[in-house]
C-alpha cells in the first residue's frame, strides 16, 4: 500500500441551479457526461489512460442506477472504462474521490475520475406498493381475458403518487426538521441563521464578480438553446429585511426558512486523481493532494442528524498529521445555516474541545446555501472550491466538512501543491 499523496490535477463543475429550471430537460447522464468531457478537455488527460470513474448521486433514476456509467457514455469516452455509482448522501462526492484515490494507493489503478452528480429534477413520483403489484399484475398476464379481469378491479387511488421527499426512515424526520432540531439544541437563533445565509450570499456574489468561479465552472448548452455559465441562485441583492419575512419551513416555532437552507439543485462536478509520483511523470503541476480522509457516525436516536463531521475532523486532522491551528480554510457544507453554526459551537465546546473556529477561513467564498447543493456534486464542488481558494489564498491546508443524512460525517484535508 503506497503511503503517497494523491494529486488532483484538475477538475471541473457545472454552474449549480435550481432544480426544474434552466437544466429540467438534462438527465444526470447529461450534466455527468458534461464535466466528464470538460474534466478531460481541460486536464489534457488521453482518456484511454483513465482507469476507472467513481460517481456519487443519492436520487438515482430508475431508467439507469449505475449513473457514473450512464454519464461515461454520454460523455463519448472510451466506454472499457468501467464506473462506479457511490450512495453515501451528501457526502457521495467526497467518497467517491477518496474511493478512487484509496484504488491508486493500493496500486489497483494509476489514474481515476471521481465526482457526482444530481438532477432534482429528474427524480420522479412513487406509487404505493399495492399500484405497483397492480400493473405489474396486468403486465404478466397471458392473455386479453385476464388483463380484462384485472382491470376490473382498478381503483382510482392507484393513480395517487406519493410525492418525493427526503426524510430519515428511521426517525420519520426531514433534514429540515432535525437541522431545526439541531439549532435549538446548540441555541443558534433566526437571526444568527439570516445572518450567515446573507453573508454566505455577498460573499459568493463577489466570487462570481471577482472572476473566481469561472476557474473551475464550465459553461452548459441545453437542449433548448441556452448557455448557462452562472450559479442561480446567488443572490446580491439579498438583505436581512428580505430575509426576516420569510416564515419557518419546518416548524410554526422553527428558525430554517428557505433563505437560510441550500435550494435543490441540479449540478454535476469531477476531478482528475492520480499518485504524486504519476503526476510528476506525466509532466503535471496538480491543484494539490489529498492529505486525509475520514468519516464518522452517529446514533441518529440520540444525537443530531448532522453532527457527524465534527467526530470525523479529529480523525481527518490526525491522519494528515496536523492540528486545528495548522488549517488556513475550512470549507463547511451549508445544508443549512443552522447546522453550520451548530457545529462551529460543537468544535469550540468543552465536550468535543477540537479549537476555535476562526469564521474569516470559514467558506470565503460562499457554500451550498446560495451556490446550491446537487446532493452528489456537492463534494467535488467543495474539492475544486478549497484547492483554488488555497491557489488564490497562497495557503497551505483546507479542511471540507460534509453533513450527511443517516447521522454521517464525511471530512476531507487538501493540500496546495
Amino acid at each position: 500500500m503506497s503511503q503517497e499523496r494523491i494529486a488532483i490535477i484538475g477538475g471541473v463543475r457545472t454552474p449549480f441551479v435550481r432544480a426544474r429550471s434552466v437544466f429540467q430537460k438534462m438527465s444526470a447522464a447529461n450534466l455527468g457526461g458534461v464535466v466528464l468531457r470538460e474534466t478531460v478537455s481541460r486536464t489534457g488527460i488521453d482518456p484511454k489512460l483513465i482507469d476507472e470513474v467513481y460517481f456519487g448521486i443519492v436520487s438515482a433514476p430508475a431508467e439507469g442506477s449505475n449513473v457514473s456509467r450512464e454519464a461515461l457514455f454520454d460523455s463519448g469516452l472510451p466506454p472499457t472504462i468501467p464506473c462506479t455509482t457511490i450512495n453515501r448522501y451528501c457526502a457521495s462526492g467526497l467518497e467517491a474521490a477518496a474511493g478512487i484515490a484509496a484504488k491508486i494507493q493500493a496500486g489497483q489503478i494509476e489514474i481515476g475520475l471521481a465526482g457526482g452528480v444530481e438532477s432534482i429534477s429528474s427524480v420522479r413520483a412513487l406509487f404505493s406498493a399495492e399500484a405497483t403489484d397492480f400493473f405489474q399484475d396486468i403486465a404478466k398476464a397471458k392473455t386479453m381475458g385476464q388483463r380484462l379481469a384485472k382491470l376490473s378491479q382498478f381503483k382510482a387511488s392507484y393513480l395517487a403518487p406519493n410525492a418525493p421527499g427526503i426524510k430519515e426512515a428511521t426517525t420519520g424526520l426531514s433534514m429540515g426538521q432535525s437541522a431545526d432540531l439541531m439549532a435549538r439544541e446548540y441555541k443558534v437563533g433566526r437571526k444568527e441563521q439570516d445572518e450567515f445565509a446573507l453573508a454566505s450570499h455577498q460573499k459568493a456574489s463577489a466570487g462570481w464578480e471577482k472572476g473566481f468561479f469561472q476557474s473551475h465552472v464550465c459553461k452548459v448548452a441545453t437542449p433548448d438553446g441556452k448557455v448557462i455559465e452562472k450559479d442561480t441562485d446567488v443572490r446580491s441583492d439579498s438583505s436581512m429585511e428580505k430575509l426576516g419575512k420569510l416564515k419557518p419551513v419546518f416548524y410554526k416555532d422553527g428558525t430554517i426558512t428557505a433563505a437560510n437552507a441550500s435550494p435543490l439543485t441540479d449540478g454535476a462536478s469531477a476531478v482528475l486523481l492520480m499518485s504524486e509520483s504519476k503526476a510528476k511523470a506525466m509532466g503535471y503541476t496538480p491543484l494539490g493532494y489529498i492529505k486525509s480522509y475520514a468519516a464518522a457516525a452517529v446514533d441518529i436516536l440520540t444525537e443530531p442528524l448532522l453532527i457527524g463531521p465534527v467526530y470525523a475532523i479529529p480523525k481527518a486532522l490526525k491522519m494528515a498529521g496536523i492540528s486545528w491551528n495548522d488549517l488556513d480554510l475550512i470549507e463547511i457544507h451549508e445544508a443549512f445555516a443552522g447546522q453550520v453554526l451548530a457545529t462551529i459551537r460543537a468544535i469550540e465546546s468543552e465536550r468535543f474541545n477540537i479549537g476555535k473556529v476562526d469564521m474569516n477561513k470559514v467558506n470565503p467564498n460562499g457554500g451550498s446555501i446560495p451556490i446550491g447543493h446537487p446532493f452528489g456534486a456537492t463534494g467535488g464542488r467543495m474539492m475544486l472550491q478549497t484547492l483554488h481558494e488555497l491557489k488564490a489564498m497562497n495557503k497551505q491546508y483546507g479542511l471540507i466538512s460534509v453533513c450527511a443524512a443517516g447521522g454521517i460525517g464525511s471530512v476531507m484535508i487538501l493540500e496546495r501543491a
